[in-house]
């Protein structure tokens, strides 16, 4: 598949999604009107990837029936849907005739200008796509001329930003990758200075999926290392506009006990003469009011805060998982030989098994009996042809059993093993030990000899994404996806800060 045809065939999708969207959003559209017909229920049942001729005569059929009943917005919508379905086939006479006959029904309507700009606008970009298909820039460029005026006409906040998102497609599409650029970060600050973060990570989304649908490893990690970028700057935005909110909200309230202060103040007059015993307790239960105020503001600030914070972890997470899974079978078909997309296929794959991990923290492994000295023996064996010249490999494992989860404290073991195998000198040692801690607790230690790991980098090993990687050089996830896989076995995975004549790892798992 070409780059050309991908930019196509997003496009055609996002059509279909924008008019969605300006149908939804009109407010004229009456009861009747916004319920489809069954002709256009029975076009969208059809899977147009097996019945593509069925399904553009049911929308062609649908489009009729909505033009001589004068619901213009259904049958433009109806109308595009069937274009899309002909030229798909290369049916671009009958393609372009069918837009004409919508064109002449928008042209017919009683809708207001504004109204009749953003359904041309969508017939338009139509034909602007068939224009790219055929690779004829110029009709394409009068096209896309005509969309800006029609879009300027439709005053419409959603119709400006498909027009960014369009001439981006259109300047890629013909090579003007400078124009295509300047386009794409014009929308996307745009985007930001609006706060639609959300639309700004489907704007990355889709070029990173350009690239991958393209076999552009070099256009998906450049997309994907400034999406990171992106990411990082809008996290500043999103604290302050947090923080704002939360100093807000403090403000209202402090401004609300004020007010009570001051109300039981006023009551504090009328109290005194009571006596000594009764403004003392009325001293008491304002200082408890006060107190019992602020501790409910504080605990309902930290509740929103974490439940956010929880929220955005899975969004992250599931974002992430999608990108790469989508990203892998493209990467799959390309040659492996290549450093680059090696590096590529090894980060998705870590990807998407960290987001699995931390999707799936909750849920329990299973659990089997191993018996403990040939199983760290197979370890060792795997890693001996990997050391340098004249290291030794030991194990010291007593003979006994263990409960683990074999395929991940293999994995573990053996990422702390290559790692070892790596970093140890000539003429140094690496050790797998096993020890017994408690009737409950055990460890696996992995110790090497050589340059210990800097103390004030301890820490970050275990973290994803602390930095942006030359990915040929390795991407950094390997102790994290280590560090998770720990945790979901209810142990850890930590360095002993005791040891050093080297590194030295600790597995503790708890049964």
């Amino acid at each position: 598949m070409t780059v050309k045809s991908v930019l196509i065939e997003i496009m055609n999708k996002k059509v279909f999604v924008s008019l969605f969207c300006l149908l939804c959003l009109s407010g004229s559209i009456n009861a009747q009107e916004a319920e489809k017909s069954d002709l256009h229920k029975r076009a969208e049942a059809v899977d147009p990837n097996k019945q593509i001729a069925s399904a553009r005569s049911l929308f062609i059929h649908a489009f009729n029936d909505y033009a001589n009943k004068g619901r213009t917005r259904q049958g433009v919508e109806c109308g595009i849907k069937a274009t899309a379905l002909y030229y798909r086939e290369n049916y671009y006479q009958e393609a372009f005739d069918l837009l004409r006959r919508v064109d002449q029904i928008i042209t017919e309507s009683k809708l207001d200008n504004a109204e009749m700009s953003a359904l041309r606008y969508q017939t338009t970009k139509e034909r602007l796509q068939m224009y790219v298909k055929l690779r004829k820039q110029p009709n394409a460029q009068e096209q896309l001329n005509s969309m800006e005026r029609l879009a300027a006409q439709a005053n419409d906040e959603s119709v400006a930003n498909d027009l960014l998102y369009t001439k981006a497609i259109f300047y890629y599409t013909f090579g003007q990758t400078a124009q295509g650029n300047a386009v794409f970060k014009e929308m996307a600050n745009k985007l930001t200075a609006q706060k639609e973060y959300d639309k700004v990570d489907e704007v990355f989304k889709t070029l990173i999926a350009n690239g991958r649908k393209s076999n552009n490893a070099s256009l998906v990690a450049q997309s994907y290392s400034s999406y990171i970028a992106w990411k990082d700057s809008t996290s500043a935005l999103k604290r302050a506009d947090e923080i704002g909110a939360l100093k807000k909200q403090i403000a209202d309230h402090e401004a609300s006990i004020a007010e009570k202060d001051s109300s039981l103040a006023t009551r504090m007059v009328f109290i005194i003469g009571l006596g000594i015993l009764a403004a003392a307790l009325a001293a008491v239960l304002v200082v408890g009011a006060i107190i019992l105020l602020r501790f409910i503001l504080l605990t309902r600030r930290q509740k929103k805060l974490i439940v956010e914070a929880n929220e955005n972890n899975a969004l992250k997470a599931k974002f992430i998982s999608n990108i790469s899974a989508q990203l892998e079978p493209t990467f799959k078909k390309l040659d492996s030989s290549v450093p680059e997309v090696k590096a590529l296929l090894a980060f998705s794959e870590h990807i998407q098994t960290l987001s699995s991990l931390e999707n799936t923290m909750d849920e329990e492994v299973e659990l089997e009996e191993v018996s403990i000295p040939p199983f760290c023996e197979s370890l060792i064996e795997q890693v001996k042809d990997k050391v340098k010249a004249e290291v030794s490999v030991t194990t010291n494992a007593p003979k006994m059993s263990a409960t683990i989860n074999k395929e991940y404290v293999s994995h573990i073991l053996l990422h702390l093993l290559n790692n070892a195998a790596l970093y140890t000198p000539a003429e140094g040692a690496i050790n797998l030990d096993f020890k017994k801690r408690s009737a409950h607790t055990f460890q696996f230690l992995v110790s090497n000899t050589g340059s210990s790991i800097p103390e004030e980098k301890r820490e970050d090993i275990f973290k994803p994404f602390v930095e942006i990687r030359d990915l040929t050089k390795g991407d950094g996830l390997g102790l994290p996806i280590c560090k998770e896989m720990a945790k979901k076995m209810d142990g850890d995975l930590e360095i002993d800060p005791e040891f050093v004549k080297g590194v030295r790892f600790v597995l503790e798992l708890h049964v």
